[in-house]
């Protein structure tokens, strides 16, 4: 199993990884060390391990509500596969109600053509 090195907040850690998730891994560690050095910034020396659990909590508050956009959006997307079924539906019977129409339209004029032609 791969082995990673990545530095958070000034401070080296060995990780690891599935083969081929290394350099994922890598730029996962480098936007949360760029996380922990912003909230730095904000909120000055504040200790390490406090301003560690306050990086995470942030980008798992993000996370979860990338959650909930995504399931608003999967709901929505339901929907509109269901109108889209509904007018799929309607649009065959509308399709067949004209066929219909046009057959009977048809026979009518070959009962109209038959008579002028027996005339």
């Amino acid at each position: 199993m791969p082995q990673v090195v990545v530095t958070i907040d000034g401070k080296t850690y060995r990780m690891a990884c599935a083969e081929g998730e290394e350099q994922h891994l890598e730029q996962l560690a480098a936007e949360f060390d760029g996380r922990v050095a912003e909230m730095r910034g904000s909120f000055g020396e504040i200790g390490d391990i406090r301003l560690t659990v306050m990086a995470g909590i942030t980008v798992t508050d993000e996370l979860s509500e990338a959650r909930r956009r995504i399931a608003a959006l999967e709901a929505e997307l339901g929907e509109t596969r269901q109108a889209g079924q509904a007018m799929s539906g309607e649009i065959s019977a509308r399709e067949a109600e004209a066929a219909r129409l046009l057959d009977a339209a048809a026979d009518s004029v070959e009962t109209i053509l038959s008579r002028l032609t027996n005339v």
